[in-house]
């Protein structure tokens, strides 16, 4: 009779799961021991049934093989920990490379630019560096012309600022003469009132005879 291959998946009926279990955990342990004998190997096996159940084989300690699994397991992680720092250090050390020549480009660029180290320039550089240069120089240009409209609307702006304070300035000093002027001719004329009433005048009236004897002594 042909058994037809089994489908691995969870086995629904209790019953026949724990038949199962138990029979695969014994083929387990007999090839681990098996494997332990005929190649010399040092096995552990530790299994828990699904009711929580422990069964192990060892062929030699389980604590040792469990101390040397964890002594590997350590010196695995710390040979993959030096290998990423490793990594990371040759990643920097590519950067740094890297940047270094950029700069070295830039610094050459610049040298052109201010028309040092042409001598080894091709005619093609030697046009790629004018037009650069034409190019920085309409920029410069337009920068300018921005500055200086911009200055010339603050220069416009403070005029009219100060023309504004002027005509206020203005207005109060010709209120302030006014007043002044007001003030001087109340006091001329009353000094001149003051005076006039002040004088004699030496006027007589009458006849001139009269006054004339009235003057004669006695």
């Amino acid at each position: 009779m042909v058994r037809g291959k089994t489908q691995m998946k969870r086995i629904e009926n209790a019953t026949s799961r724990q038949v199962t279990f138990s029979k695969r955990r014994n083929g387990l342990l007999k090839k681990a021991f098996e494997l332990s004998v005929l190649c010399d190997a040092e096995v552990a096996l530790i299994i828990f049934s699904p009711r929580g159940k422990l069964c192990e084989f060892a062929s030699s300690s389980m604590e040792e093989v469990i101390n040397r699994y964890r002594n590997h397991v350590k010196d695995v992680q710390t040979e993959n920990s030096v290998t990423e720092e490793d990594v990371q250090w040759q990643h920097l050390r590519q950067e740094t490379e890297s940047m270094g020549n950029k700069i070295k480009v830039l610094e050459l660029a610049k040298r052109k630019l201010l028309g040092q180290g042409l001598g080894s320039s091709t005619i093609e550089e030697l046009q790629e560096i004018e037009h650069q240069l034409e190019k920085s120089i309409c920029t410069i240009r337009a920068r300018k012309m921005q500055v200086y409209n911009e200055q010339v609307e603050e220069l416009r702006a403070k005029e009219k600022l100060l023309a504004s304070q002027n005509a206020m300035l203005s207005g109060k000093c010709l209120a302030r003469t006014k007043e002044m002027i007001e003030e001087r001719r109340a006091n001329f004329q009353t000094m001149n009132n003051g005076e006039s009433s002040d004088v004699e005048t030496g006027l007589f009236i009458g006849l001139h005879e009269n006054r004339t004897r009235q003057e004669r002594p006695k």
